[in-house]
């Protein structure tokens, strides 16, 4: 009987650690929480704000080829609770002084009695992020994974903002995919893209319930803290509400390299986040993206080093956007090198084919023409020649360390200060790393980088100094190409604050003075004409966040686009410091403000086909303030006046379908 007693006491003591293995870790503010659990062998994780479930019990784990660690486990201890705090500063994203604290609280699991993974999670006000560690397996100290269990699964009721994955090998010249696909506004669970499942970021608005019943729950998940230990991930949608981690398809890269993941033991994987609120503004807010890479000292940077290349942004010119690959020759350059400089802007990207059409020799007498206007040069390159068939040249330069290093040492040498390098092939780990070494050679020859036709950034801003933007986006080109995208530009526009914008810098190449894309901005010589306003133009230059922006004008708008737009656009920040919502729905509307020093832009525009009319709050502003606003009428007409904020300070505003709005003082 004392025996009985004896192992009943053994059972309710080990019951009771299980129970504080899986209690909750919680946010500094108490609000969001995390519940971690193994049940009949699986790992799960559940996610809640203000007692709502935002994701339901969700599989954690991973298959790898030293033993499948997704089932057969068991939680066998859970470490103390850890305080994380970091500050740091960004030149380049949404905001550049940003303080971080989080809960966090690491979970091990066994498999026949041995460790075998452990997952940490990290809760902060609005955020969760976890990652996993894998650990050795006797003598064991490499492995490849080759899927993870990971998953979120949603709530009924749930609608989703998604972009679906683009088909392996398709688009043009076989380059896909490359994240520039529609968001379509509150879509239903349960399908899958076009087969292919969808691309970070995704957003989803879990429905509440309860007393909550008619608030809206807005969850954010991405990843952040890929580098070339990693592949990049997306998620396949399934039955049930249920999103689950994939990994590349072996398709990609025309085949090249493997869709798993080749691993050292012991090892950490990326951070997988996810950001809730009652409202848009933390979506639009967070600093998650960064705020977990603070402990990676494989990226570890001087604050010296980030400052030098944040001396290099900037505003600049391209002739492509409007003119096509036959601008890409000597003359046209050097009219739009004296176009930059009559805007005040600092650069002038040179696009495809330079290196036939203009040549080498020719490059270096433009780089030296362009520094004596006060404007420095970026240049063009397709990634690679292996795996896609798209013709633009150079190519081959990218891929490989000796002729990469060859080309930048040459680039330095003529004062190149950055390049846009285009047409990757997936997601593949071995696309990661090329990445990566595009942008560590680079930093070493003081090159900026930009990156087109491509992957999502994953925490690149703190990871790389010189990292500038990825693409990753329906960009600025398919305005060009279909007048199908010119008369959705106001509805795609209305997404990007929301989901792409919000985890990482995006280049899109917008904000044209152009009524048409043609050579000479004339309804005669066809082609696509925008249907937007031009007070429009202005918003999406502060709407947009990438602190490089190549922006779609042509020396044509010196005389035929409205002054106070040319002044405007003149004098446009690249950079901010602090970025806040003020209101928006994606699909719909947005209004955003932006500060860069001691400055503030207010910005939005609207996709509904009913005029916009709302009150907004400015506390940014003092009342009486004499402040700018640069507004639309009802037929788009743009203009400029001066107005005093009333000592509530608020203003009424109203934005027509395709138009803009901005105000500042």
């Amino acid at each position: 009987m004392r025996k009985l007693k004896h192992y009943v006491l053994i059972l309710v003591a080990l019951a009771a650690n299980m129970a504080a293995y899986a209690a909750e870790l919680t946010s500094p503010d108490g609000k969001t929480t995390v519940a971690v659990a193994c049940e009949q062998g699986i790992p799960t994780y559940t996610v809640a704000y203000e007692g709502v479930t935002v994701i339901m019990p969700s599989a954690l784990g991973m298959k790898t080829n030293v033993g499948d660690f997704t089932k057969n486990l068991t939680l066998t201890k859970a470490g103390e609770v850890q305080k994380v705090t970091d500050s740091y500063t960004l030149y380049s994203t949404k905001k550049s002084q940003i303080r971080y604290e989080a809960n966090e609280k690491t979970y091990y699991f066994a498999q026949n009695g041995k460790d075998v993974i452990a997952v940490t999670f990290r809760v902060s006000n609005n955020n969760v992020a976890f990652r996993y560690q894998l650990q050795p397996q006797d003598k064991t100290l490499c492995c490849v994974i080759t899927a993870e269990s990971t998953s979120f699964r949603m709530p009924q009721g749930t609608t989703t903002f998604l972009c679906p994955q683009m088909g392996t090998m398709t688009g043009f010249a076989r380059t896909a995919p490359s994240y520039e696909t529609h968001y379509e506004a509150d879509g239903e669970m349960g399908r899958n893209g076009w087969g292919q499942g969808y691309t970070f970021p995704c957003l989803f608005k879990v429905k509440g319930n309860g007393t909550n019943a008619t608030t809206p729950y807005w969850t954010l998940i991405s990843e952040t803290g890929v580098d070339g230990s990693y592949c990049a991930s997306r998620l396949e949608g399934k039955q049930g509400g249920l999103y689950q981690i994939a990994f590349p398809s072996e398709k990609e890269n025309n085949g090249y390299g493997s869709p798993s993941v080749q691993a050292a033991l012991p090892s950490v994987t990326p951070w997988r986040t996810i950001t809730i609120g009652t409202t848009l503004k933390p979506i639009v807010e967070t600093t998650v993206t960064w705020d977990v890479l603070g402990d990676n000292a494989n990226h570890r940077h001087s604050d010296k080093e980030y400052k030098a290349a944040a001396e290099k942004y900037g505003r600049g010119s391209w002739s492509w956007i409007i003119k096509m690959d036959a601008s890409c020759n000597f003359d046209t350059q050097k009219e739009y090198i004296d176009f930059s400089a009559a805007m005040g802007w600092e650069s002038l990207l040179i696009d495809a084919l330079w290196d036939t059409q203009i040549g080498r020799e020719r490059i270096a007498e433009l780089a030296k023409y362009a520094n004596s206007k006060g404007v420095s040069l970026y240049l063009w390159y397709n990634s690679n020649g292996q795996w896609n068939d798209a013709p633009q040249t150079p190519r081959n330069c990218m891929d490989t360390s000796h002729r990469r290093r060859a080309e930048m040492a040459w680039m330095k040498s003529i004062g190149i200060r950055g390049i846009k390098v285009d047409f990757f092939g997936g997601d593949k780990q071995c696309t990661m790393q090329l990445y990566e070494d595009i942008l560590r050679d680079a930093q070493e020859f003081g090159i900026l980088v930009i990156f087109h036709g491509c992957t999502l950034p994953r925490g690149w801003e703190r990871m790389y100094p010189n990292f500038v933007a990825c693409e990753a986006v329906r960009a600025s080109e398919n305005l060009h190409f279909s007048q199908g995208e010119c008369d959705r530009e106001a509805l795609d526009a209305t997404f990007l604050p929301f989901i792409r914008n919000a985890v990482g810098s995006m280049d899109f190449g917008g904000s044209t003075l152009n009524r048409y894309y043609n050579t000479n901005n004339s309804a005669e010589r066809g082609g696509s004409h925008r249907v937007t306003s031009d007070v429009f133009a202005l918003a999406t230059a502060i709407l947009f966040q990438s602190p490089v922006q190549h922006f779609a004008m042509a020396p044509n708008n010196l005389s035929d686009a409205p002054a106070w737009a040319l002044d405007f656009m003149k004098a446009v920040p690249t950079t901010c410091d602090e970025t806040l919502y003020l209101d928006g729905y994606p699909g719909r509307y947005v209004i955003l403000a932006r500060r860069t020093g001691e400055k503030w832009y207010i910005t939005g525009v609207n996709a509904d086909k009913s005029p916009l009319k709302l009150r907004l709050s400015l506390p940014m502003f003092a009342a009486g303030d004499a402040l700018t606003v640069y507004a639309d009428d009802a037929k788009l007409q743009g203009s400029v006046k001066q107005t005093k904020l009333n000592r509530k300070q608020q203003m009424d505003i109203t934005i027509p379908c395709n138009g803009g709005i901005v105000i500042t003082k």
